[in-house]
């Protein structure tokens, strides 16, 4: 049994442990497969391998791996020779430790039948290529027999967490860039007490491309009068509802909603608080189906205060905020009934100009103290430009 500051990758031996400092079994060792005479190394130049990226399709998502050769160029080398080959195809990431890593890329992976030997194939075909990289969260780094430091190949991991012991034993060549959350799901799925994945999560092929250029963030550069334009519709499970915005009163509001909205951040949330006559709020993270995605977490963040002149007055749509003026984020709330006591310490950034029957259904929902009884969900955000 390993201990829990002992965190083992060669999964053929022993389990990383998860945060949870989740301890495992140590399996029998079984001879290696596929093992090379001689180390490999790659043709490829650095420039050659620079801003290249692994798109991995899986059974569960899009996983996508920045390489970086200049901290290990023959294992980064290696990963595309065997992607262009197709080598990856067909496999499965065979083990995971929940919310630890997942390990995939051995080729005996294709066969079914050969579930027993998972882990064992493709070694023996790298040496190590120490580097300070550190096996932080998204880290993708290279498995080794047991005991073998160059003894790396066609193998790989991805770090769900940070595994700082592992830092200097085992060598990162890349880290993911997107589909985290998908590489998280994968690490939750059920396993055996050995950690092997019952479920087969396939690796439906590799590609290799060039990174692309950084997507621009959606509504940053408009102006007030082109935000204006702009108009929310919210499909919600009792009906539509729609909204036009104030970006003269509350411009960096307008924005952070056109945005979230844009990138499906309020898809599957739900309206969580109902109090009749004053408010129905929506928009919590906690309330919504999903934990987002690594696009959308990297939109949420807070808001400045844009107190204003608009009063709270039925129809009207503001941000919900803590105590500290500055923490709106994501919930916001449409105002029922007057509401005096919020103007001027509550930002209104756009107002009701279809579907207050909805809102006002809404509000007659039953209720368990200010919670509706029935989940009300927002299914999705629908933008809408008008000439």
């Amino acid at each position: 049994m390993c201990c829990r500051r002992t965190i083992l990758l060669c999964l053929l031996a022993a389990a990383v442990v998860a945060p949870a400092q989740v301890r495992a079994q140590v399996p029998a060792r079984r001879p290696v497969v596929g093992a090379a005479s001689a180390p490999f190394k790659t043709p490829l130049t650095l420039d050659q391998m620079k801003n290249k990226q692994a798109v991995v399709e899986t059974s569960a998502g899009i996983i996508v791996i920045q390489f970086l050769p200049e901290a290990a160029p023959n294992h980064v080398g290696y990963f595309m020779k065997l992607a262009r080959e197709g080598t990856y195809n067909g496999t499965v990431f065979h083990r995971a430790v929940k919310l630890g890593i997942i390990q995939g890329g051995d080729p005996l992976s294709r066969d079914p039948g050969k579930r027993a030997l998972y882990g064992t194939g493709g070694l023996g075909v790298l040496k190590a290529e120490p580097n300070p990289e550190k096996h932080t969260r998204g880290a993708v780094s290279a498995v080794l027999q047991p005991g073998k430091p160059d003894s790396a190949g066609a193998q790989f991991f991805i770090c769900i967490a940070d595994q700082p012991s592992l830092d200097g034993q085992y060598t990162v060549f890349g880290r993911v860039v997107e589909g985290l959350d998908v590489a998280e799901k994968i690490s939750q799925g059920a396993a055996d007490t050995e950690g092997r994945l019952t479920d087969r999560i396939e690796i439906k092929s590799v590609t290799v491309r060039d990174t692309p250029a950084p997507e621009p963030v959606p509504f940053t550069t408009e102006t007030p009068e082109e935000l204006a334009r702009w108009h929310a519709v919210l499909e919600t499970t009792l009906g539509a509802i729609t909204l036009e915005f104030l970006p003269d009163k509350a411009p960096e509001h307008v924005r952070n909603f056109l945005r979230l909205s844009k990138l499906g951040v309020y898809d599957g949330t739900a309206f969580h608080r109902v109090v009749p006559n004053f408010v129905v709020q929506a928009g919590a993270m906690t309330s919504r189906r999903e934990k987002p995605g690594e696009k959308q977490q990297k939109a949420i963040g807070t808001l400045k205060p844009e107190f204003n002149s608009t009063l709270h007055v039925k129809g009207v749509v503001s941000m919900a905020r803590g105590d500290d003026p500055a923490s709106a984020s994501t919930s916001f709330f449409i105002c029922t009934g007057p509401a005096a006591s919020l103007d001027g310490k509550y930002t209104a950034f756009g107002r009701v100009i279809d579907g207050m029957a909805v809102v006002e259904a809404i509000e007659k929902t039953p209720l368990n103290g200010e919670e509706p009884v029935t989940r009300v969900e927002i299914t999705h955000v629908r933008l809408e430009q008008t000439p």
